[in-house]
Protein backbone atom coordinates (compact mmCIF):
# COMPACT_ATOMS: atom_id res chain seq x y z
CA UNK A 1 0.00 0.00 0.00
CA UNK A 2 2.72 2.44 0.53
CA UNK A 3 4.68 1.54 -2.16
CA UNK A 4 1.21 2.55 -4.23
CA UNK A 5 1.07 5.99 -2.69
CA UNK A 6 4.29 7.38 -3.36
CA UNK A 7 3.55 6.35 -6.69
CA UNK A 8 0.14 8.20 -7.09
CA UNK A 9 2.21 11.03 -5.62
CA UNK A 10 4.52 11.38 -8.61
CA UNK A 11 1.38 10.81 -11.15
CA UNK A 12 -0.95 13.29 -9.66
CA UNK A 13 1.60 15.75 -8.94
CA UNK A 14 0.53 17.91 -6.04
CA UNK A 15 -2.57 16.59 -4.59
CA UNK A 16 -0.97 15.33 -1.23
CA UNK A 17 -0.09 17.56 1.44
CA UNK A 18 2.85 17.14 3.33
CA UNK A 19 1.85 14.93 5.92
CA UNK A 20 0.17 12.86 3.60
CA UNK A 21 3.48 12.43 1.43
CA UNK A 22 5.71 12.20 4.82
CA UNK A 23 3.24 8.85 5.93
CA UNK A 24 3.58 7.18 2.42
CA UNK A 25 7.68 6.80 2.04
CA UNK A 26 9.39 3.65 2.51
CA UNK A 27 11.10 3.36 5.62
CA UNK A 28 15.20 3.81 4.90
CA UNK A 29 16.84 0.95 3.92
CA UNK A 30 19.37 -0.63 6.33
CA UNK A 31 23.42 -0.48 5.93
CA UNK A 32 23.10 -4.07 4.51
CA UNK A 33 20.39 -3.76 2.48
CA UNK A 34 21.75 -0.10 1.09
CA UNK A 35 25.51 -2.19 0.39
CA UNK A 36 23.32 -4.74 -1.24
CA UNK A 37 21.34 -2.91 -3.70
CA UNK A 38 24.45 -0.66 -4.35
CA UNK A 39 26.11 -3.74 -5.16
CA UNK A 40 23.48 -5.36 -7.29
CA UNK A 41 23.34 -2.00 -9.53
CA UNK A 42 27.04 -1.79 -10.27
CA UNK A 43 26.51 -5.43 -11.67
CA UNK A 44 24.35 -3.74 -14.39
CA UNK A 45 21.27 -5.84 -16.42
CA UNK A 46 17.89 -5.70 -15.30
CA UNK A 47 18.38 -6.11 -11.66
CA UNK A 48 20.58 -2.92 -11.73
CA UNK A 49 17.45 -1.12 -12.74
CA UNK A 50 14.88 -2.47 -10.07
CA UNK A 51 18.04 -1.46 -7.30
CA UNK A 52 17.92 1.92 -8.37
CA UNK A 53 14.25 2.36 -8.58
CA UNK A 54 14.39 0.88 -4.62
CA UNK A 55 17.81 3.58 -3.24
CA UNK A 56 15.79 5.61 -5.04
CA UNK A 57 12.12 5.41 -3.49
CA UNK A 58 13.57 4.26 0.33
CA UNK A 59 15.51 7.62 0.61
CA UNK A 60 12.23 10.05 -0.98
CA UNK A 61 11.93 10.80 2.78
CA UNK A 62 15.34 12.41 2.81
CA UNK A 63 13.94 14.50 0.02
CA UNK A 64 10.80 15.65 1.89
CA UNK A 65 13.45 16.16 4.77
CA UNK A 66 15.99 18.43 3.27
CA UNK A 67 13.34 20.52 1.29
CA UNK A 68 11.25 21.39 4.25
CA UNK A 69 14.30 23.53 5.22
CA UNK A 70 14.02 25.78 2.17
CA UNK A 71 10.13 26.01 2.57
CA UNK A 72 10.15 29.54 4.13
CA UNK A 73 11.35 30.26 0.38
CA UNK A 74 7.88 31.61 -1.99
CA UNK A 75 8.42 28.33 -4.06
CA UNK A 76 5.67 25.22 -3.28
CA UNK A 77 6.92 22.46 -0.62
CA UNK A 78 5.63 20.20 -4.28
CA UNK A 79 7.93 22.18 -6.49
CA UNK A 80 11.14 21.87 -3.77
CA UNK A 81 10.56 17.79 -3.67
CA UNK A 82 10.31 17.41 -7.46
CA UNK A 83 13.50 19.64 -7.46
CA UNK A 84 15.15 17.83 -4.83
CA UNK A 85 14.45 14.24 -6.08
CA UNK A 86 16.09 15.23 -9.29
CA UNK A 87 19.27 15.76 -6.60
CA UNK A 88 18.47 12.28 -5.57
CA UNK A 89 18.26 10.37 -8.77
CA UNK A 90 21.77 11.95 -9.38
CA UNK A 91 23.09 11.15 -6.36
CA UNK A 92 22.29 7.61 -7.04
CA UNK A 93 23.71 7.30 -10.41
CA UNK A 94 26.81 9.03 -9.35
CA UNK A 95 27.70 7.38 -5.99
CA UNK A 96 30.88 5.70 -5.52
CA UNK A 97 30.87 2.87 -2.70
CA UNK A 98 34.76 2.96 -2.59
CA UNK A 99 34.74 6.28 -0.95
CA UNK A 100 33.16 5.39 2.00
CA UNK A 101 30.31 7.41 2.90
CA UNK A 102 26.64 6.07 3.17
CA UNK A 103 24.18 7.03 0.05
CA UNK A 104 22.15 8.92 2.63
CA UNK A 105 25.43 11.44 3.06
CA UNK A 106 26.16 11.76 -0.20
CA UNK A 107 22.07 12.02 -1.56
CA UNK A 108 21.54 15.07 1.35
CA UNK A 109 24.58 16.84 -0.08
CA UNK A 110 23.54 16.38 -4.08
CA UNK A 111 19.69 17.03 -3.02
CA UNK A 112 21.07 20.32 -0.79
CA UNK A 113 22.75 21.29 -4.33
CA UNK A 114 20.08 20.37 -6.38
CA UNK A 115 17.86 22.78 -4.19
CA UNK A 116 20.12 25.75 -4.21
CA UNK A 117 21.32 25.55 -7.65
CA UNK A 118 17.12 26.36 -8.25
CA UNK A 119 16.85 29.19 -5.93
CA UNK A 120 20.46 30.59 -7.50
CA UNK A 121 18.67 30.63 -10.86
CA UNK A 122 15.92 32.16 -9.67
CA UNK A 123 17.60 34.79 -7.96
CA UNK A 124 19.46 36.04 -11.17
CA UNK A 125 15.95 36.05 -13.09
CA UNK A 126 14.43 38.13 -10.46
CA UNK A 127 16.73 40.45 -11.41
CA UNK A 128 16.42 41.12 -15.08
CA UNK A 129 14.25 44.20 -15.98
CA UNK A 130 12.44 43.74 -19.46
CA UNK A 131 12.53 47.20 -21.13
CA UNK A 132 8.71 47.34 -21.83
CA UNK A 133 8.15 47.06 -17.40
CA UNK A 134 6.73 50.14 -16.02
CA UNK A 135 9.51 52.34 -14.31
CA UNK A 136 6.99 55.15 -13.59
CA UNK A 137 4.62 57.97 -14.52
CA UNK A 138 4.71 61.30 -16.56
CA UNK A 139 3.25 65.01 -15.94
CA UNK A 140 0.22 63.48 -17.49
CA UNK A 141 -0.16 59.74 -16.20
CA UNK A 142 1.02 57.74 -18.80
CA UNK A 143 2.93 54.73 -17.87
CA UNK A 144 7.14 55.25 -18.69
CA UNK A 145 8.92 52.02 -19.36
CA UNK A 146 12.36 51.77 -19.89
CA UNK A 147 12.74 52.04 -23.44
CA UNK A 148 10.60 55.12 -23.43
CA UNK A 149 13.63 56.68 -21.21
CA UNK A 150 16.63 55.07 -23.93
CA UNK A 151 15.00 56.29 -26.50
CA UNK A 152 14.79 59.92 -25.49
CA UNK A 153 17.43 62.17 -26.77
CA UNK A 154 19.97 62.97 -24.29
CA UNK A 155 20.22 66.55 -23.70
CA UNK A 156 24.37 67.96 -24.10
CA UNK A 157 24.84 69.85 -20.16
CA UNK A 158 27.94 72.00 -21.85
CA UNK A 159 26.82 72.70 -25.09
CA UNK A 160 23.58 74.27 -23.77
CA UNK A 161 25.34 76.36 -21.24
CA UNK A 162 27.64 77.58 -24.32
CA UNK A 163 24.59 77.84 -26.20
CA UNK A 164 22.83 80.27 -23.75
CA UNK A 165 26.40 82.08 -22.89
CA UNK A 166 26.56 83.18 -26.69
CA UNK A 167 23.32 84.45 -26.56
Amino acid sequence: MERHLVSLFFINYGKWTLGAILKTFQKPLSSQEEVYYIQLMKNGGEEAKKAREILIEHNLRLVAHIAKKYQSTEDELDDLISIGTIGLIKAVNSYDDTKGSRLGTYAARCIDNELLMMLRGKKKISREVSIYEPIGVDREGNEINLLDVIESEQTDVVEKMTLTEHL
